[in-house]
């Protein structure tokens, strides 16, 4: 069913805020990781050929730099070193398609890597209609991203349809925020919040799993 959640308000934010954007690639995450070089960054990405157990999650935030790659690095990143038994296909994309094509911001990259994450490969996108269809989740960075994405969804679609910070609710926060206009802090606070809610997300994907067992 199209919008599981009532989709919220526009937030007023000024004409600016429509070039604040966040960056994109694929993962396919089964005990190690494997990039896909050739995934098509034009909004028409393909979810590797899928086997009876596999799971597949989508990122989105407004422009594919900032947010949504850095959550597809870090929950890449656990996968690999903590469940490295889960076969997971990993994405990002953009609600706007700004920079398609583009790397994530550089910010982004450098706060990324000194937690050992390298976001370099990865490019920006633009979600489509169909990815609703072919990922199990898509999880959206805040409300307006909810908003923006939920006109692109489909009526009816399969996929769990949410913000990534559910999986926290430990930390009180239900949005990430964009940090694209702030100093390097906003980066790092971006690294925090994706941890957290790639830690509760995991647990999701191996309750999932296991169910798929038929454990």
């Amino acid at each position: 069913m199209r919008g599981n959640t009532a989709a919220p308000a526009r937030s007023g934010r000024d004409s600016a805020r429509t070039q604040s954007y966040c960056g994109r690639a694929a993962a396919q995450v089964s005990g190690r990781f494997e990039r896909s070089g050739d995934m098509s960054v034009t909004g028409k990405s393909e979810v590797a050929t899928k086997s009876k157990n596999s799971i597949s999650v989508l990122f989105v935030c407004m422009g594919n730099i900032c947010r949504s790659p850095t959550a597809e690095g870090v929950l890449r990143q656990l996968i690999a070193t903590e469940a490295a038994d889960l076969e997971v296909t990993i994405d990002s994309a953009g609600t706007h398609g700004y920079h398609i094509g583009a790397s994530p911001d550089p910010r982004s990259q450098a706060a990324a890597r000194r937690r050992g994450i390298d976001l370099g490969g990865l490019r920006a996108r633009r979600l489509v209609a169909a990815d609703f269809e072919r990922f199990d989740y898509v999880l959206v960075m805040d409300g307006q991203n909810y908003a923006d994405a939920n006109e692109i969804a489909p009526v009816h679609y399969r996929a769990i349809f949410r913000r990534f910070m559910d999986y926290a609710p430990e930390t009180g926060r239900r949005e990430i925020p964009d940090p694209y206009y702030g100093d390097a802090s906003g980066f790092d606070q971006v690294l925090d919040l994706t941890e957290a809610a790639s830690r509760g997300l995991l647990k999701s994907l191996r309750a999932r799993g296991a169910r798929s067992d038929g454990r």
